[in-house]
């Protein structure tokens, strides 16, 4: 590996970095949890980083969080979007992930047929 491509995967890591931590007009939260990564939340997470940093869409933050309880849901992801109600998306996976991106948060229509919960 050389010293090009080795700033090109700092660059990306940096970028993956941002879309978890900064404040932002939507929150993309998946439940990380023993049973949500048994059932691929990884790859469901990673979708949704790619997919967001693949759009260019800067206010909206990627992270992750613990078991929600729920496990014959998961993997389980939460949308919190200012002034909305939070809708909360079962048995996700990458596919779904990347439909999310395109219509609730780029087009503002939450997926109902993936959403378990609106609260």
């Amino acid at each position: 590996m050389n010293l090009e491509e080795l700033k090109k995967i700092r660059e990306k890591a940096q970028k993956d970095v941002e879309l978890r931590q900064k404040e932002s007009r939507i929150r993309i939260v998946v439940g990380m949890g023993t049973s949500g990564i048994a059932t691929g939340a990884r790859e469901v997470l990673k979708a949704f980083i790619e997919e967001v940093g693949r759009r260019n869409i800067h206010d909206v933050a990627v992270t992750q969080t613990g078991e929600r309880g729920l496990s014959s849901q998961e993997p389980m992801v939460e949308v919190f979007e200012e002034g909305k109600p939070v809708v909360v998306y079962g048995n996700m996976n990458a596919e779904k992930a990347k439909r999310v991106v395109v219509e609730h948060v780029v087009n503002g229509n939450p997926v109902s047929e993936f959403a378990v919960e609106v609260i």
